[in-house]
């Protein structure tokens, strides 16, 4: 049993689209309060649409600002979920022994696994950046897994299993 933790935060971007709507049901929001206040005395059933508005923009808001969490620890990568830094959510748990490799996106290590039909599944911040920073890990042949590890967990990775993780 090794005793090795390390724990990594990577912020994931938000997407255009959520951005737009989380900005569109605020202003619905209060232009909807705003207009309450004017005529909420004759109609006070338009109390409805900005609480209906305000709870939209908070759940938009929830599934935008995302971060994942990877811990490491005996063997283990446990991917966690951190939805407006204030809930957690367990997405994954990935063992090393039944990972089939982890190298850089871009890598030639990954060349014998280009062809291979597997479902992706994007745990990484979003985007390419200079230079990418991404890792792919094929996990039982089915899976595609893209994170932004640290290079401090990539390391002890390595450590753990050395002929399955790629560090260049």
């Amino acid at each position: 049993m090794s005793d090795t933790y390390v724990e990594c935060l990577v912020k994931a971007k938000p997407s255009m689209i959520g951005k737009f709507f989380k900005v569109f049901l605020i202003v619905l929001t209060v232009i909807f309060s705003l207009a309450f206040i004017v005529v909420g005395t004759l109609l006070p059933f338009i109390i409805i649409a900005p609480v209906l508005t305000g709870v939209g923009a908070y759940f938009v808001n929830m599934f935008t600002d995302l971060e994942y969490e990877y811990l490491y620890l005996d063997r283990e990568l446990v991917v966690d979920k951190v939805m407006a830094k204030s809930k957690r959510k367990r997405v994954a748990t990935y063992s090393l022994d039944r990972m089939e490799i982890l190298a850089p996106i871009k890598s030639y290590h990954l060349d014998n696994f280009k062809n291979r039909s597997a479902k992706e599944i994007d745990y990484s911040i979003g985007e390419e950046l200079q230079p990418d920073k991404r890792f792919v890990m094929y996990y039982e042949g089915g899976q595609k897994i893209i994170l932004s590890p640290s290079e401090e967990l990539v390391k002890v990775m390595r450590n753990m299993a050395p002929r399955k993780v790629f560090a260049e």
